[in-house]
Order: C-alpha cells, then structure tokens, then sequence
C-alpha cells in the first residue's frame, strides 16, 4: 500500500529511510511549537488554543503536501509572517487579531488564484534577485530584533529609541542559550534549536527561575478560542491592501524558493530542471495559509528545515506523514509547550533571524542602483517595524531608480504595477 501511494522504488527510497527522514525534520522545526504560540499571544489571542492550532495547522497542511503532491515538505505558520502579524499589525497599527486573521485568509485567498492563473511565478521572477535577498535578510532583521526584545536584552530609551538593557538572570539564561544553540548548530546537531529551547528551559526551572510544567500530558486546549473567529469584512479596507500584498508576496517567495531548493536537492527535478509536482506544492501552500487563518493562525507556509529530512534521505510524501503526525503527538504534551519561559525561545528567534541573513552576501552593493533600494528593504523592515514598509519601499525607490536612469524598459510591468500599488498603499 505504502509503495503503490508513495512510489518509494521509483524514488530510491524505503519505509525505514522515509520514517527517520520525517523525524529528522520534525526535530528541526519543531521549535515551532514553542515559539509561535508565544509570539501570536502578545497579539491577545490565547495561548493554549494556539498551542492546539499551530501543531493542527502543521500537520494538516503538512499532510495535505505529502497525500496530494508526494513531497518530503513540512508546512507550518511561518517565521517572519508570525512576527509581522504580531508586532506590526496588531500591536503596531491597533489591528485587531481577527481583522489581521482575514489578511492572511485574504492573502491565501490571492495566493491561490495567481497559482490557478499560472503567473505566480512570472510575479517572483519580475521581482529583482536583490529585493528578493533583501526581504529575506529583512525579516531576519526584524525577527532578531524581536528576539532580543524579548531577552531583555534590548530596551526602549527616551534619549536614543533603544539601549542595551539589564542582565537580569532570564537574559543571561538566554544568552546561554543562544550560544547553545549556536554551538550546537555549528556542530550540525539534530534540532539544535528545539534542543536549546528545553535545555533553557530546564536549567530556568533547576533554578525556580521559572515553574516546572504542571503535568507531562494533558489533553490538548480547545481551539474554539481562535477557530473561525477571523474578519475578513474589516480585512477588504483599503488600508488592509498593503499588509495583504506583503504577506502573500513573501509567502510566494519563501514557499517558491524552499520548494525549489528542497525538491532539487531530493531529486524531484527533470532533466530541464523543472519540478513536475510543483503546482501542486504551491496550491498546497496556499491552501494551507487558508485553512491555517480559518484555525487562527498566521500565514501556514513551506520550511526550509524540510532540507533536513532530504538529506537523510527523505524523498516522498511519506517522510512528511511521519512528520505531520508527531506534530499530532505533540499536541498531547502542552503542558511542557506552555511552561516554556519567553526567555528560552527569544534565542530561537535570534537563530533564525542569523539563517536568514545568509542571502546578504549575493546583494552586489558596488551595483549601487541595485544595492540602495535592497539596503532601504532589509533596513527599514526592523526600524519601522514592518515588512510592508521595507518591501514597499525597496520596490518604489528601485523602479524610480531605473526610470530616472533611463533604463525604466528593465523592469517588468508586474514590478511597475506593484511599484505603484505601493506607493498609493504608503500615501494612503
């Protein structure tokens, strides 16, 4: 059965190497559970309930990849998104947590019809590869930034905006971590983050820092808090347009370019480079980014750590099943997930954050008219507090770049289009 639905010969695989792909994937990014549900909680929305969504939104949509499009994927609500809904959305612009729940479900929505069209990928490729860079670099910015908010290792300062702020036991314990779990990830330890978090987590309890966990296990909190309780009326007014184009057009280019590079390292690519299953894969991700607000969650989306799982082995859906149902697993052990401090999982968002910065070294800065508008992308996303700040103004400033040298022909009319839809986004 599993041979005839996954087609484990014609892949070069076998049961037992698709099993502890799918581990090896949980593990790198199952830190997921403990971070997510932290971060959305500050938007208001309830934290046991996240709990429960985000291992639902994880494992379903990760299913929904491996039934539908037999690919070794893991989906899960996204880094960078998650910071931008919380941060920028809902405590930055006064947003309700349901309205911003109807962005993403809209943005989904957006996200699905350009996949049935057939442009989504005319719409990355008319992005140029510096702005693609640095929207990445710039979410990396912001989440860091975040993470070290939440150590306490940054504070607001009347005088200068921030300052370096006081090393109180959870900062240092932090700081601990954060070095674990570089450490650990220099040593190409399996889940070094996931692994960082709990030993953090741990040594704050040994040292009544903070609680030990009411139980091992428990049944998981009920959803309803959150389930079906998005807006998606108050998420149609113009001013909602912006944060719309922003989340799917970064939802587009990780899931495009973590598709890409996973499927080609797994061998999934013909003998043109083309991956034949990735239509599919994408309205996989869009569909989960949809189910995924209906939960009440933000942005479900494609993850790099899926690379983990190919490169021992993963090759079919199968390794995602294994993966989709120890997300299910894990909903059975919240009460460890709610006992983890905010202190151990800041680290977390600092890691990420160093992962993302990797594609900066590709920006040719000597390029200025490609360098400056992908410096005032990254930049301006965490000293604005916002993703569709940085993006809307790294795509304004580099089509008014081009047209003010005369070479406005070498952009691509979707990148004049979303040009000008940001500028009237940003005059609004």
């Amino acid at each position: 059965m599993l041979e005839k639905l996954f087609q484990l010969h014609q892949h070069g695989t076998n049961v037992r190497t698709e099993i502890t792909a799918g581990v090896t994937t949980f593990l790198t990014g199952a830190y997921i559970i403990f971070v997510h549900p932290s971060m959305l909680a500050q938007a208001g929305m309830d934290k046991g309930a996240l709990t429960t969504v985000t291992c639902l939104a994880a494992a379903l949509a990760t299913l929904l990849v491996a039934l539908w499009a037999n690919a070794p994927l893991m989906m899960a609500p996204g880094m960078g998104l998650n910071a931008f809904f919380t941060y920028a959305l809902v405590l930055g612009q006064g947003v309700p947590w349901q309205t911003a729940l109807g962005v993403v479900f809209l943005s989904g929505v957006f996200f699905l019809i350009l996949t049935w069209l057939g442009v989504r990928e005319r719409i990355v490729h008319a992005i140029p590869l510096s702005l693609r860079l640095a929207t990445s670099v710039g979410i990396g910015l912001f989440i860091a930034f975040i993470g070290m908010q939440n150590l306490g290792l940054i504070v607001k300062s009347e005088a200068v905006l921030v300052q370096l702020g006081t090393f109180t036991p959870m900062a240092v314990l932090g700081l601990i971590g954060l070095l674990l779990a570089i450490i650990l990830e220099v040593r190409r330890v399996r889940g070094s983050i996931l692994l960082a978090i709990l030993i953090t987590a741990g040594i704050g309890m040994v040292l009544k820092i903070s609680p030990l966990p009411s139980a091992l296990m428990a049944i998981p909190p009920s959803p309803a808090p959150l389930a079906f309780q998005l807006d998606i009326l108050a998420a149609l007014k113009i001013s909602m347009w912006a944060s719309i184009f922003s989340f799917m057009f970064v939802d587009l280019f990780d899931s495009l370019g973590t598709m890409l590079a996973v499927c080609r390292e797994a061998g999934m690519a013909d003998k043109d480079g083309n991956i034949p299953g990735l239509p599919k894969m994408l309205t996989a991700d869009a569909m989960a980014t949809i189910g995924g607000a209906l939960l009440g969650t933000s942005t479900t989306t494609t993850y790099v750590e899926s690379a983990s799982g190919v490169s021992d082995g993963g090759r079919t859906g199968l390794t995602s099943v294994v993966t989709a149902l120890l997300f299910l697993l894990a909903l059975f052990f919240t009460p460890i997930i709610a006992a983890v401090p905010a202190y151990a999982t800041a680290p977390a968002l600092i890691l990420v954050g160093i992962f993302m910065m990797r594609g900066i070294g590709q920006v040719d800065f000597y390029q200025f008219e490609e360098g400056a508008p992908a410096f005032l992308t990254f930049s301006l996303m965490p000293l604005t507090y916002s993703i569709a700040t940085g993006l809307a103004f790294g795509l304004i400033s580099y089509v008014l770049i081009k047209l003010c040298l005369g070479k406005i022909r070498q952009c691509d009319p979707f990148l004049i289009g979303a040009a000008i839809f940001s500028l009237v986004s940003l005059t609004l």
